[in-house]
């Protein structure tokens, strides 16, 4: 295991105002680190699921598994325990993250509340604590995103937002199509449609078709409640000649414990054995 220690991220001039994250804390084979940031409501944490096995000099990829709920609530599953449960981390020796957020999670920054700024807490603070205190692979290749329903949305508005920070994301069963902030808990997290419309997935991906290059970044499998925004969006991104993977089923229920998550983690990875 890795010793993790104290660290204060300096985000902002105020001192007070710095993001704080704890040492971490083992619970059943999971270290979790508490974190403070002005990004945030509150305590949120960091969850970490490391291979059994670290060599000194290795470096790992790291798929951060994005959740649905806000803080600990857990109606649709864990995420993190069913990689675990799987076995992932050490099948494909892989770092696995899972950040908690104190609102519900769209993965967006809210226009006037402070502490409603999603993407900006994950991209500053908590890529940065992780890249700094374990031995994953900082560059974009290293970078993976999972996620389904809200967080497939997430996953794949932060890849097209940020197509220089991260390498591939995969969503199941999300609604990808949204056209407005209102439904699933929306708007209280995009604030107004004028935001909303900086992470509308379809506009993003007209607008940044030609920076995703030439292999499947984007990552669409399966299905529970959403396969026509699923099969809309692959037939969108089949007209803007953007590659991706696509699996239309098997039908399965909305949660992480369904049996989509492992051929979700072998897609991302490009594991043959995955497709």
């Amino acid at each position: 295991m890795i010793a993790a220690i104290v660290i204060l991220i300096s985000l902002t001039p105020a001192a007070d105002e710095a993001p704080a994250i704890s040492p971490a804390t083992d619970e059943h084979g999971i270290l979790v680190h508490s974190a403070t940031s002005p990004f945030q409501e509150g305590v949120t944490k960091i969850k970490v699921l490391l291979p059994d096995a670290l060599k000194a000099s290795q470096r790992f990829p790291a798929i951060y598994v994005l959740p649905v709920e806000a803080r600990d609530e857990a109606r649709y599953g864990e995420g993190l325990a069913e990689v675990k449960k799987r076995d992932l981390h050490n099948k494909h020796q892989t770092i696995f993250v899972e950040p908690t957020f104190s609102h519900l999670p769209w993965y967006a920054d809210h226009p006037a509340d402070p502490k409603i700024r999603q993407e900006t807490y994950f991209l500053q603070v908590v890529l940065p604590f992780v890249e700094k205190s374990y031995p994953v692979d900082s560059t974009p290749g290293g970078r993976l995103l999972l996620g389904f329903s809200k967080s497939g949305w997430g996953a794949h508005s932060l890849l097209l937002r940020h197509p220089d920070v991260f390498g591939r994301a995969v969503a199941w069963d999300a609604p990808l199509m949204m056209d407005q902030p209102g439904r699933y808990g929306s708007m209280p997290i995009f604030g107004t449609p004028d935001n909303f419309e900086k992470y509308r997935i379809t506009e993003l991906l007209r607008a940044k078709a030609k920076f995703l290059g030439s292999s499947q970044r984007l990552l669409l499998i399966g299905y529970g409640n959403f396969r026509r925004e699923h099969e809309e969006l692959h037939s969108l991104m089949n007209d803007l000649n953007i590659p991706h993977a696509y699996r239309d089923g098997p039908q399965r229920q909305h949660n992480w414990h369904s049996g989509w998550v492992e051929e979700a983690v072998a897609l991302l990875l490009n594991d043959q054995n995955g497709r």
